[in-house]
């Protein structure tokens, strides 16, 4: 494949569900490459058997990523090919795979993408919401604290966000979007080209509502709509200084990272906010 000294690392996206969506490219890659790193080598071993594809496997994951990534490392510059896969979907987004790509560029080894499903794409051009422009947030914090600190941080943005989210804290995640989102569009989607294929579409509140009552299993993708102008300004307009402060420590922000959002937000000094935090702690 290769007739440079180094090899080549080859990033190969794998089915996200229906095994039919993985291109002819990607097969050949993986059979004529010299070794496959792969998130779950039993889940890959499951694809290669189907498409009849015997080249040696090996782990690569996120607990041994920075170790294997050094050794494959070393088998790229002395001349072998491999191939990084996940268990589905393009490595890199939300997988292991941005760490090694990263030690082969320093290297100056060759990174060839190798294109095809991609769960957010696929669950972004199908919700009927806007998709000329997005934001990829991928899987919030599994913290409380963290995931509201982060949802704080992106307010006021206008593109459409696409989210991974697990079943156990799916329910959870929707509720913490529509306290401090506000109610908003959003589409979930379940097991995107797999049988139980599912695309729910509503709002934040009721798709809170629904899953509480229909509680499923499965890789569930969220598209939320972007900020409106009336939506940037309502969870806060009416509030003093100080009370936006403490609501934000109460969402889960410290006293610190609330000030420093509020003055962002609102396009004033930190000092004026803190003379007036302190001046209500008087």
């Amino acid at each position: 494949m290769s007739g440079t000294k180094t090899g080549t690392l080859y990033l190969c996206a794998t089915p996200i569900g229906n095994l039919e969506d993985v291109t002819m490219r990607v097969l050949k890659v993986l059979k004529e490459c010299d070794l496959i790193a792969a998130e779950d080598t039993r889940h890959t071993r499951k694809l290669l058997t189907h498409f009849n594809i015997h080249t040696p496997l090996t782990s690569y994951h996120a607990y041994n990523e920075q170790k294997k990534g050094d050794k494959l490392l070393e088998k790229l510059i002395q001349g072998q090919n491999i191939a990084v896969v996940s268990d589905a979907g393009m490595p890199g987004i939300s997988d292991p795979g941005s760490e090694i790509v990263k030690k082969a560029v320093e290297c100056n080894i060759t990174v060839v993408p190798v294109p095809g499903p991609t769960a957010a794409v696929a669950a972004l051009v199908a919700s009927g919401l806007p998709c000329a422009r997005f934001a990829f947030e991928g899987f919030l914090p599994s913290n409380k604290k963290g995931r509201r600190r982060r949802l704080q941080m992106i307010v006021e943005e206008e593109r459409t966000m696409v989210f991974y989210e697990s079943p156990h804290r799916l329910v959870d995640t929707l509720e913490d979007m529509y306290k401090i989102l506000g109610n908003r569009p959003v589409v979930v989607a379940r097991e995107i080209t797999k049988k139980h294929e599912q695309f729910y579409r509503g709002d934040l509140l009721q798709a809170v509502e629904y899953y509480k009552q229909n509680p499923v299993k499965g890789e569930f993708t969220l598209v939320v709509a972007g900020a409106q102008e009336k939506q940037k300004t309502s969870e806060w307009d009416d509030l003093s200084i100080t009370d936006h402060v403490m609501q934000l420590v109460q969402s889960g922000l410290d006293k610190k990272q609330a000030i420093k959002e509020v003055a962002r937000l609102r396009g004033i000094p930190k000092r004026e906010v803190y003379s007036h935090v302190n001046a209500g702690n008087n």
